[in-house]
């Protein structure tokens, strides 16, 4: 049986967000053990700009021994507990409704499209990094 969708092969390019800085809020965590490299899933919401509000941002932070200071970058301008970090434990429920910017871009490799964090910085830095479309471009620090 062939059932028709109109539209079907649009909505994966349609729910993209392209590359750029975004204000985020986590909305989803979850640790995944993988033999080579450990990372962690992550779901942020689009909260600015406004026209891609509510859109979902997934993708994945590593835990590896040289990622480690990515994985340390964000949480620290996501605003994550000091004390936690201090003793080196993460709590992934401590991280879901953490604000933060997140620098975007994509990437095809052997026809697939990854998505990669570029850059963070906290919260309080939206209005300075959003200003005008060449911070799109430019490093997020």
């Amino acid at each position: 049986m062939k059932r028709r969708f109109p539209g079907l092969h649009q909505a994966a390019q349609a729910a993209e967000v392209p590359d750029g800085i975004y204000l985020v809020r986590i909305q989803r965590a979850q640790y995944r053990w993988h033999q080579q490299k450990p990372f962690y899933a992550l779901q942020f919401e689009v909260v600015e700009p406004k026209h891609f509000a509510d859109r979902v941002i997934s993708g994945r932070i590593y835990c590896t021994e040289k990622a480690m200071w990515k994985l340390s970058w964000f949480l620290r301008d996501f605003g994550y507990d000091a004390e936690l970090l201090g003793r080196d434990e993460l709590e992934e429920r401590a991280l879901v409704k953490l604000h933060g910017v997140v620098k975007i871009t994509h990437t095809t490799v052997n026809g697939t499209s990854l998505l990669n964090f570029d850059g963070f910085a906290p919260a309080a830095r939206w209005e300075e990094l959003s200003g005008s479309r060449a911070t799109a471009s430019s490093e997020v620090a």
